[in-house]
């Protein structure tokens, strides 16, 4: 029963039960029978509610959208970015090389490298489902669409135990909103053209479709053809319409789209169900011609990259100390190559391809005030098949691994009442059927406040991997994506295992932000022929291990709307291969010294960033003479010095983006922008190696050379 306006109101018939009196803005009371049923009218006086808000912190980590987490993680929502130089849009994995430790030494998504890792030993998860996949245009670009919501949460150590098959670092994102309203983007950049549309179908239940999709294969910009180059440059792509003797012309189609799809719905007050799925493709095929014996020979050759995935969640918060969530998921990746010889008749076909379905349960009981719980249960079932078929001379060969592993999880999480202390404590137990080993995995991260303005952290965790990435032979699926997915054999590939520690401080006042970090990491179980070397070790087939250990740093301060920062690290990072000589040699994807530093500004709805990016060159070997050996006469060689023993020049670029926001009405929003990668367009040599040259007589050095000069623009409509 409501009252009037002056807060009266009249029962018609006795109440055999207390009476609530209740007010959005004041404390419910409790009226008992006798004291509503009287002869005159009673009065009750309501106390105002105060309601204690938690604390909200909105410091800023390089720009808005990233930020330092309690609990260790780096949280990146890109949708608030601000700006970030060289980009036109938030491109997630892009940005996460803005964090000290994280670098791509070759300008890919597609080897993105934390303290020292390759990027296979990361862990990619998009709404639960495990990515092998991350980028388009073979890694230059992120294969998730920027205009999507999405929350990304990166852990380089001190990850929870709720993640495995992983020995470097966790990035799990999300595109799950709580967002009641109907909105939609549509856009376009210099390489591609995307949508998002998030539409509330019903009271309690909402979809929300994404895609984008290239017009390279239409439409040729210079964004495109500098993209093209840099990533096809010394691959059977281009080298063909190379060869000195023979004249061949080629013709390329390439293009790439990405969709996504989510389902939400509500089920009473304590329950929500989501469903997601996710589709990514990379497709080029090229043709080949010359003319032999006056007639056009022509060859058709592809590439062609694929994942798909689906989750199926279910919440339920079933008191306000116990909660509930069951997954189950499936991820599937396909990688294909056919590549026809215009040399000859050979056909080479090669497929490598992996179906990953699993189940996790999580369960989450808040114990006091202090201390909550979490724990829960995963089944994983993974398979990977490689193929290989060639005509002439006739060879076939499949290789199909199958793992299943179950994991049990407990977690406990520790907040002191005055919000100084942070701990998480945590342990996984791994067990795999097909060798009936159990592997147990600790994890810890601790945050303390020193003052209100210096914290100090230390993390550290155990961590173990069964699927990893080899290369066969560099030129295999056309030299452009050669690495393939293999599982653990715990023989000839074993279980890569981790050990990881690190302590930090982060000081926060007057818009300063120092966060110093040192760290020493260590993987064992790792293969020579998974780290990509192209000299004496290229066919050497050893188990082995690496040590790193560095420093990272971060400055940053604000101003108004003005944001500057630095961001330095030093790693030493050396392989251990026993029963090779020498043992211990230098890391391929060492980085001794790497810095970057940048600033943006808004000024209304304009956004401006610049920034530039250094580091010192990756470790080289170099040959031992100009011309090859002859171990036997028909048998020449490259003699090569000692492993990594030299390193290529230093890397250095600057970058530059510009953003402009137009209201076109009350919902509706117009964003222009330019960005230019590699401002001054330095000529910067990312890899090197050598080979023979056709006649066998002397030695070719190849360089593989950075992005050059490359400019990009996008529009965009938000309502």
């Amino acid at each position: 029963m409501l009252s009037d306006e002056k807060g009266f109101f009249q029962l018609p018939v006795v109440s055999p039960n207390p009476i609530e009196i209740s007010h959005v803005n004041y404390q419910a009371q409790s009226v008992l029978i006798n004291d509503l049923y009287v002869e005159n009218c009673p009065t009750f006086l309501l106390q105002y509610a105060i309601q204690e808000l938690e604390e909200v912190v909105a410091d800023a980590y390089l720009t808005v959208g990233i930020r330092k987490k309690t609990n260790g993680t780096f949280e990146i929502k890109p949708k608030k970015f601000g700006i970030l130089p060289g980009l036109v849009e938030p491109d997630v994995l892009q940005t996460m090389q803005q964090i000290p430790g994280i670098i791509s030494a070759d300008e890919t998504i597609a080897n993105i490298n934390v303290r020292g890792g390759t990027h296979d030993q990361n862990l990619f998860l998009w709404n639960g489902i495990r990515l092998y996949q991350t980028g388009h245009f073979f890694g230059l670009i992120s294969a998730l669409n920027p205009n999507l919501a999405h929350t990304i949460q990166i852990s380089k150590n001190g990850s929870s135990a709720f993640y495995g098959e992983s020995v470097s670092s966790v990035i799990d994102i999300s595109s799950r909103t709580t967002t009641e309203e109907n909105t939609s983007t549509v856009g376009m950049n210099m390489l591609n053209a995307e949508f998002a549309s998030r539409i509330k179908t019903g009271k309690n239940n909402s979809i929300e479709i994404a895609a984008r999709r290239s017009f390279t294969d239409v439409f040729n910009s210079p964004t495109y053809t500098n993209y093209f180059n840099r990533i096809f440059q010394n691959t059977e792509v281009i080298d063909v319409t190379n060869n000195q003797d023979v004249n061949y012309e080629s013709e390329e189609d390439f293009y790439f789209y990405d969709f996504t799809v989510q389902f939400q719905q509500k089920i009473g007050k304590k329950s929500e169900l989501f469903i997601d799925g996710i589709a990514i493709s990379n497709a080029l095929t090229f043709t080949e011609s010359t003319l032999a014996n006056s007639q056009l020979i022509s060859k058709n050759s592809k590439l062609n990259q694929n994942t798909f995935g689906g989750n199926l969640t279910w919440k339920t918060k079933w008191n306000d100390k116990n909660e509930t969530e069951i997954s189950v998921y499936s991820s599937y990746y396909e990688l294909e190559g056919k590549n026809e010889s215009v040399e000859d008749n050979q056909v080479l076909v090669q497929e490598n391809t992996i179906l990953d379905n699993g189940f996790r349960l999580k369960n989450s009981h808040k114990l006091n005030q202090n201390f909550t719980l979490h724990n829960g249960y995963q089944f994983n079932e993974i398979g990977i098949r490689s193929f290989d078929d060639v005509n002439v001379p006739q060879f076939t060969r499949t290789v199909k691994e199958v793992l299943m592993s179950h994991a049990l999880i407990a977690e406990l999480e520790y907040q002191s009442s005055n919000q100084k202390l942070y701990a998480k404590l945590g342990v996984r137990g791994n067990y795999f059927d097909k060798w009936s080993m159990t592997l147990i995995e600790p994890r810890l991260h601790l945050n303390y406040a020193l003052s209100d303005h210096l914290k100090v952290e230390v993390a550290a965790e155990q961590k173990n991997q069964t699927a990893s990435q080899i290369i066969d032979l560099q030129q295999d699926f056309l030299g452009v994506e050669k690495r393939r997915w293999v599982l653990a054999n715990n023989a000839t590939i074993p279980i890569q295992k981790s050990n990881q520690a690190s302590v930090g401080m982060v000081f926060r006042k007057n818009n300063w932000l120092i966060h110093p970090e040192v760290f020493y990491k260590k993987v064992e179980g790792i293969t020579s022929a998974g780290q990509g070397f192209q000299n004496q070790l290229e066919f050497v087939k050893v188990i082995g291990q690496y040590e790193v250990y560095g420093v990272e740093v971060l400055l940053q301060k604000q101003i108004d709307q003005f944001t500057g920062w630095f961001n330095y690290s030093f790693n030493n990072n050396d392989y251990t291969f026993e029963g090779y000589i020498p043992p211990q040699f230098a890391n391929n994807f060492e980085v001794n010294h790497s810095l970057a530093l940048g600033a943006t500004y808004q000024w209304k709805n304009l956004k401006l960033a610049l920034g530039g990016k250094w580091f010192t060159g990756r470790p080289n070997t170099i040959p031992l003479s100009n011309t090859p050996i002859f171990p036997t006469p028909d048998n020449p060689a490259i003699a090569y010095s000692l492993p990594n023993a030299e390193n290529l020049d230093d890397y250095f670029q600057v970058n530059f983006s510009s953003s402009y926001a137009v209201a076109l009405g009350k919902k509706t929003n117009l964003f222009l922008g330019v960005s230019v990668l590699n401002l001054l367009n330095q000529r910067n040599t990312i890899n090197r190696f050598y080979r023979l040259n056709p006649g066998n007589t002397a030695i070719e050095e190849v360089n593989t050379y950075s992005l050059e000069l490359t400019p990009n623009a996008f529009v965009k409509v938000n309502f």
